[in-house]
This record gives C-alpha cells, structure tokens and sequence, in this order.
C-alpha cells in the first residue's frame, strides 16, 4: 500500500485560495494580510495538518541556522574535544552544527570547503593539520565567512583563532630553565605549522634569557604517536645529550614515553618531560606529566561567536588575529639533570 502523500504549500495555497507566494512569505513573517485572507490560511494548515519545513523556511530568509565545522580527525581527544564545545556553543545559540572530518588530507579539505560553500550554511569553522600550498588559502579567500582555528593557512585574509603557542613555549622553557636544564630536545610537528614555529621560539626565549649557554636539538615531524616513537627511538640512538624533552602534543608525548619506558629510561630520574595540549589523562601517567595545557573548550566556543561577530562587509576586520592564554600544569615529569 502506497503511503500518503505529505501536505505541501501548494495543497495550503489551494485550499485557502491564494497563491503559495502569498503562503510562503506570511509563513516566514515577510507579509502582512488582511485577517479574513490569513484566517482562511491558518485553517487550512490545520485542516491539511501542514507542518512547514524549517529548513526551507529558514534559506527563504537568506539563512540555514547551520554552521559547518572542517577537522582533520575525531580520534584524537584535541579535536574531540574541540568539537563538543562548538557543539555545545552552537547549541546554546539555537544553531544546527554540520560536521565533516578531512582525516587531514588536502583533497578532502579542498572537496569539503567547496561543498559547504554550495550548501548555504551559514558559515565555516575550519581546522587543518598540515601546511598549505596556497591552493587552500585561495578557495577560503573566495569562500567568504571562514574563520580559521588551531594552525594557519597563511595565504587565507579571514579571522583566525590561536592559542598562545610562543607563550607555552616560553612557559616550557623556563620550568625546565628553572630545573637546571641548559640542553633540550624539541619535539614538534611540520616546520611550516605556526604552532610548531612558535613553541619553539618561546623555548628558545625562555633558555636565551638566562644568560647561561643552551643547546636546542630540533626533531620536526607530525602531531602523532608514531612521529613521537620515532623522536624517542632516535634520541636513544643519536642524541642522549639533552636532559629534557620538550613534546609539543599530547600525542608526541605518548609516544616519547611508550619507546623510554621500553628502553628502561627514566622520567625524570633519567630525562625529563614537558608536554603540550593536556587534553589526554596525562594525570593518570606514571609519572603524571607535567604539560602546556590549551583552552581548547574556549577556542571552540570563541570561534562560533567570532563567526558570528565578524563584520564580513568590512575588508578592514578580515585580516586578525586572536590568541587565546595557555598555562602550564605541573605535575611530576621534571627533576634536575640526572648527574650521571
């Protein structure tokens, strides 16, 4: 047996007489009537038991109440987190969320801005992983109504949202400055990533500042567990100089300490540790590591209200930057140099 046909707005339009035009814009509040002619409209809705479709109600009003958030990938408990609290911002404001994971390849970037754009949300909220050949920069540019979270994409003009990445490199450097440590090993993603420059020079600012030599070992590779296992393997076999180990994520440091752990080094009897995002349990760690924690709750719900807020008409207040304060977590990863 075939089902029922739904009840469209031309079914309202017939039944009431008048035009679906005339239906459709005193639905969406852009007409006003005479009360005989919006009487015999509001009947037939009931009659027909017409339920207007909001989404259409809401493009015929040059909305959707939907915002698009691009991540490179859910998995990792940064972005997870992320995530929630734009969910959780959207929410309170009464707005859908359309949410699409990159697994951090360029194509699907490319694909997924391109799609949003066709597909009247009302704006994007996009997050990459990985640098940029300009191709990117360029199709946001003519997107319109981005703002982008995290890492740069250095050619896009459009308001971006950072944590305070030079500020926890600098916080990093000067507990383990603090500590007695003079030689460091950074541990940090691509070299074109904004954050992975920036750690870096805060590490080196906070060491310079002391006045005493200091010797930076520089390992750049991704934001993983595997690129962090590969840091510490080569550190056991090239370069057992540095006293400390600067991870600049949480997956970094993850796989750091799996590899020591495995190799009999101790943390900090033998190296010390500072991590970086403590989104992770890293309380739970043996020992509990001692990390930059970013607000990445408030960078979600600062990015939706910068979406918001921003005038797009206005070329002037594209081109900004925002940065958001991190702190540094002390727990007990960090010890003096071993004498030995």
């Amino acid at each position: 047996m075939a089902s029922k046909r739904a009840t469209s707005l031309k079914d309202v339009a017939d039944s009431a007489g008048v035009s679906v035009t005339t239906v459709s814009r005193m639905l969406n509040g852009s007409l006003q009537l005479p009360a005989e002619t919006k009487r015999r409209i509001d009947q037939a809705i009931r009659d027909l038991r017409y339920e207007p479709n909001p989404h259409a109600r809401r493009l015929s009003r040059g909305r959707s109440d939907t915002i698009g958030l691009v991540v490179p990938d859910i998995a990792n408990p940064f972005f997870a987190t992320l995530v929630s609290s734009v969910e959780q911002e959207a929410d309170n404001r009464g707005l859908a969320l359309s949410l699409h994971v990159t697994l951090n390849r360029p194509g699907r970037e490319i694909a997924y801005v391109t799609a949003l754009a066709r597909n009247h949300v009302d704006g994007l909220i996009f997050i990459t992983n990985h640098p940029d050949d300009g191709e990117l920069g360029a199709l946001i540019n003519q997107t319109g109504k981005v703002v982008i979270v995290d890492e740069d994409v250095p050619t896009a003009v459009v308001p971006k949202l950072f944590s305070d990445n030079e500020t926890g490199g600098y916080l990093a450097g000067a507990h383990l400055a603090d500590h007695g440590h003079r030689r460091i090993l950074y541990v940090g993603g691509p070299h074109e990533m904004i954050s992975t420059r920036r750690r870096f020079r805060g590490l080196e600012r906070a060491l310079g500042e002391r006045g005493e030599p200091f010797e930076i070992a520089n390992y750049e590779g991704s934001f993983s567990v595997d690129f962090g296992r590969e840091a510490a393997r080569r550190f056991v076999e090239q370069d057992r100089r540095a006293t400390a180990i600067f991870a600049s994520s949480d997956e970094i440091a993850i796989g750091l300490i799996e590899v020591l752990r495995a190799q009999g080094i101790s943390i900090p009897q033998d190296v010390s540790v500072v991590g970086f995002d403590d989104v992770g349990p890293l309380h739970l760690f043996a020992p509990p590591l001692t990390a930059i924690r970013q607000p990445v709750r408030a960078l979600g719900e600062r990015a939706l209200a910068l979406l918001l807020e921003t005038s797009w008409e206005n070329a002037e207040s594209l081109a900004s930057e925002e940065l958001l304060p991190v702190e540094i977590v002390v727990r007990n990863s960090v010890a003096p140099p071993s004498k030995a």
